[in-house]
């Protein structure tokens, strides 16, 4: 196949080809007039399995002939020495016992780091073993590196590294994947040194930026019929740079730094690199110019000499289009208004970007017209159904159950898929709505148990015991071997996921995703008893982790033109249209990770990979996927309310067209209004039809539909917000209560009233008990049975206790005065001549030696005061016009001496109603004149009329569409029908 030669063979392929299509073009032209036999006998070796698919698939498109041995870069043992090495240590089990290793570290140095790092601090060390035995960098080394300035974090930094050499020291038979790749290339290199292979052995593809992979490089380089093909060789670089881009530390983020090494390795110069086919790039004058733009920093002082000399920018720039949306969103939409008009062309377009999110706000913009488009990268397996299962269900044993986390998992798709689907849904609605309205925040199963007993429920008793013995059942406290946390949730999962069904386990590990959750479920219990003992709360973290290190493709249908690719796979397959998306600094490149081990000059001492290498190799996607034929170059200016930095190599890429008068500006200024042509058609695609905001409602109901009874506390209600009352009483309608029970004000009240009545109704036929300590012992024991929050108990049992001395000093003077004789008594009132009733219910009712009513109403925060009960808050006085006029039906008609509010809020404070001012006949006759205007067919039932404070947030406040207008806006009355 190839000429015999002393050097080294070294092709490759410029920017702007389709890679896998010319290295088959050129591998058949050096094949023409072979034997059929020939292309057999060739070993194509590629880095990536996609690559492998791509090349088979390139092939199945015909002639009908022979295949190449086509492998991985990373099979060197299946390939090339079968058995000769055992097969590598599962990387589950190295992170577990990594994670034992730490721990234990941890558990002796507390100070080092926090106890639930410790996964994340394997996964670290992992890595840096990976790189270590990658690079053939030993633990020695490390330990010897220069350290001077660094004693307080090398120090600690020595504690962990030190974890990797006990686990290199420890390890028996098994090597590590990286370990073993090493081992495996230095075996095949011995072995070529004697027998080399005498057919084709073709390494493609590879940019040979792991130190292993290097190696294989150089190795099939030397072979007599070995040859290595670049991807993406920039031949329009001046020799003089290659020569001074060695050093890693100046270079590294350099698209083509990587081919440096291997040309001195090789003993190569740049102009000795052969073209593997001369098929010309999508646009030469592109490439030139993207090369130009490029250059390391020390050379951009280049620009002023070549930049002139690019007389051809009309052909490098005709087709590549620059968007700057002002923000994400507009940039996604702008993006899938061009691939809907490809879709419609008949055009292959794909989206790079190594921007996840920008990804699915395309997707999501997509499916406005039902296009799916084909997404290679997938779902992150945690986000996919099986994945948020198989969390919720771990969660059960982390923390106690809330009402929130028990409907979430019953509304679960996977949740109950055995038999009876569809009265699973029905009861879980049932549940949901009663656990709303009554609670408990906490369900467990003696609360659940207790609905069997309830004729209220209709929910069957066989779906509750379900519920209690697979959702309430949680495992005890402490540590447990990861194994028996493996095996407890796997069972729970089927258990829930089959239902009521005697066996199975529903839909769960059914399709691509549930099978890849299964997957990573079996493997965990493989290599469970390298875990040793955890918590829960460790089990849960450690499931999660190794559930978002997959993907699953999972997808119905996708469009076969329109592709969504990471940044790699430009290298990979070709496209007519590409659209590199989220040109931004820390975006595309992406931010280095912070190495938590080792500075970068100590890297480099150490011949570790240094943090840049990841940035010259999305440089080097970059350059590659910006030679396609048509290429846009997206970016959002702002980003989460903050301005965002274009990419370097879009920058560069301005900066270099903006600096060339004439020819240059007008080239970027025609990039920039190809892109602003579709922003405008993007503003125009979210463009809607202006609405008039609503007005102000006063909805005026048929007089016969208007409520004839209300409480004594809903008067208040009517005065400052009457749509409120309007809602609820005419339209019948109720705010849903929150699922996520919280210790709020309402539930506060409704707690220490039930205290007070406790208290007070002991200690009148115990006066001896008017102490602080049987005060405080009484609130603490209803605080315990009614409020399941240990932090609000203690918060609302230290209120009371500021308050306990000046209440109880009061309550004496109270009973002194008169005796208590009624504790929340109901009473009622019939306003004549109006066909309307008033109702309600008094805290407290005391009588005195002459048959006086003495009112109180606690309340456990700031009591309304004097001016604002003869004004809007007008319970107690309503509550004793009521009782002489024998409202109260156990009390008859008795005079009211006084009516008082007891606050018990910060501080202990009373507040007299203004009886004197307003007695019983006059408050009657203004509820009359009140009641009365709204019995009327004029009187309109207006939002928010005269509330408190303009931030009291209403009920009703959505449906009377607050917002729209404020509280200037004269109210529109409505008349209903």
């Amino acid at each position: 196949m190839f000429e015999p030669t002393d050097t080294p063979r070294l092709f490759a392929l410029p920017p702007g080809v389709d890679f896998p299509a010319e290295l088959i073009r050129g591998l058949t032209d050096r094949m023409a007039g072979q034997s059929p036999l020939a292309m057999a006998q060739v070993d194509l070796v590629v880095n990536t399995r996609r690559m492998a698919r791509r090349l088979r698939d390139l092939f199945d498109t015909g002639p009908a002939r022979l295949l190449p041995r086509i492998s991985l870069v990373t099979d060197v043992v299946e390939t090339w020495l079968p058995g000769a090495l055992p097969p590598s240590a599962p990387p589950l089990r190295r992170r577990l016992e990594l994670a034992q290793l730490v721990a234990q570290l941890i558990k002796a140095q507390p100070d080092l780091a926090a106890r639930h790092s410790v996964y994340d601090l394997a996964d670290s060390l992992a890595g840096l073993l990976d790189e270590m035995q990658g690079e053939g960098v030993s633990a020695e080394t490390i330990r010897t590196l220069d350290v001077t300035d660094m004693s307080g974090h090398w120090a600690r930094a020595q504690s962990f590294i030190g974890i990797v050499e006990t686990y290199l020291d420890e390890q028996s038979g098994q090597l590590d994947p990286q370990a073993r790749q090493r081992r495996a290339v230095q075996t095949l290199i011995e072995q070529w040194a004697t027998t080399p292979p005498e057919h084709p052995v073709i390494l493609a593809g590879s940019t040979g930026s792991r130190g292993t992979t290097h190696m294989l490089i150089d190795a099939v380089a030397r072979l007599p019929q070995g040859a290595i093909v670049l991807p993406g060789f920039d031949f329009d670089q001046p020799g003089g740079i290659w020569a001074d881009m060695s050093d890693a530390r100046v270079s590294e983020d350099h698209p083509q730094f990587r081919f440096s090494p291997i040309l001195q390795g090789l003993d190569l110069q740049p102009g000795d690199v052969r073209r593997w086919t001369n098929s010309p790039p999508a646009s030469e004058p592109r490439n030139r110019l993207v090369s130009l733009a490029l250059r390391p920093a020390p050379f951009t002082d280049a620009w002023l000499a070549e930049g002139p000399a690019l007389t051809d920018l009309d052909a490098a720039t005709q087709d590549m289009t620059l968007v700057e949306a002002a923000d994400p969103r507009a940039e996604a939409i702008c993006i899938a208004l061009r691939l809907r008009q490809a879709a419609e062309d008949g055009e292959t377009a794909a989206l790079i970007t190594p921007d996840r999110m920008l990804t699915r706000r395309v997707a999501a913009a997509l499916d406005r017209w039902g296009i799916v488009p084909d997404d290679s990268a997938g779902l992150p397996l945690h986000l996919s159904p099986p994945g948020r299962f198989l969390r919720h269900v771990a969660q059960l044993a982390t923390e106690r159950l809330t009402a929130e986390r028990l409907v979430t998992l019953l509304k679960h798709p996977l949740t109950h898929t055995g038999a009876d689907r569809g009265p699973h849904n029905l009861y879980t609605r049932d549940t949901e709505l009663r656990l709303r309205r009554h609670g408990p925040p906490f369900p467990d199963r003696a609360s659940l148990s207790g609905w069997i007993a309830d004729d209220k429920v209709k929910i069957p008793p066989s779906w509750i015991d379900w519920v209690c013995d697979h959702i309430c059942a949680q495992p005890a406290s402490g540590t447990r071997p990861l194994a028996e946390w493996v095996d407890w949730l796997r069972h729970a999962a089927e258990a829930i996921a089959r239902g009521t069904a005697p066996d199975g386990s529903g839909t769960l590990w059914e399709r691509n995703a549930g099978q890849s959750a299964l997957q990573v479920v079996e493997t965990l219990a493989e290599q469970a008893a390298h875990g040793g003992d955890m918590t829960a709360s460790e089990f849960h973290d450690l499931l999660e982790a190794l559930l978002r290190g997959e993907e699953v493709r999972d997808r119905d249908a996708p469009h076969p033109n329109i592709l969504i690719w990471g940044t790699l796979e430009a290298r990979v397959q070709g496209a007519g249209l590409l659209i590199l998306g989220g040109l931004n600094e820390g975006t595309w490149p992406e931010s280095p990770s912070p190495d938590p081990w080792l500075n970068r000059r100590m890297r480099h001492a150490a011949g570790l990979l240094l943090p840049e290498r990841q940035i010259g190799l999305s440089a080097h996607d970059f350059q590659q996927a910006i030679a396609a034929p048509q290429v846009w170059l997206t970016r959002p200016k702002r980003s989460d309310d903050a301005e965002t930095v274009p990419s370097r190599w879009l920058n560069r890429l301005k900066n270099l067209l903006g600096g060339i008068p004439g020819a240059g500006r007008d080239a970027l200024a025609a990039m920039q209004a190809r892109g602003d042509h579709w922003l405008a058609l993007a503003d125009a695609s979210e463009a809607v039809t202006p609405v008039a905001p609503a007005p102000r409602p006063a909805p005026r109901p048929p007089v016969n539909a208007r409520p004839r009874k209300l409480s004594v506390t809903e008067i208040k209600r009517l005065i400052r917000d009457p749509f409120a009352i309007y809602a609820k009483h005419v339209l019948g309608l109720k705010p849903l209560d929150p699922l996520i029970r919280e210790p709020d004000a309402l539930l506060r009240g409704i707690v220490i009233h039930e205290a007070l009545e406790d208290f007070i109704r002991a200690s009148v036929l115990q006066p001896e008990i008017l102490t602080r300590e049987t005060f405080l012992n009484t609130c603490r024991e209803v605080l315990d049975t009614h409020v399941p929050w240990p932090v609000a108990r203690q918060l609302w049992l230290a209120r009371l206790a500021q308050v306990a001395d000046d209440f109880l000093r009061a309550e004496q003077v109270r009973q002194r005065r008169a005796r208590p004789a009624q504790f929340e008594p109901k009473g009622e009132l019939a306003l004549t001549p109006l066909d309307f009733t008033i109702n309600g219910k008094a805290d407290r009712i005391d009588i005195d030696e002459v048959g006086q009513l003495h009112i109180f109403d606690y309340k456990t925060g700031r009591a309304p005061t004097v001016k604002q009960q003869a004004l809007f808050d007008k319970q107690l006085l309503i509550e004793a016009a009521m009782a002489e006029q024998g409202g109260f039906a156990a009390l008859g008609h008795a005079r009211v001496a006084r009516a008082t509010f007891l606050g018990l809020g910060g501080q202990y404070h009373e507040v007299d109603a203004p009886l004197e001012d307003t007695p019983a006949a006059t408050v009657l006759d203004e509820l009359r004149g009140l009641i009365g205007a709204y019995l009327t067919a004029e009187q309109g039932f207006t939002a928010r009329l005269m509330l408190q404070s303009i931030q009291d947030i209403g009920d009703y406040d959505h449906l009377a569409r607050y917002g729209e207008w404020d509280l200037s806006d004269p109210a529109v009355p409505e008349d209903l029908t």
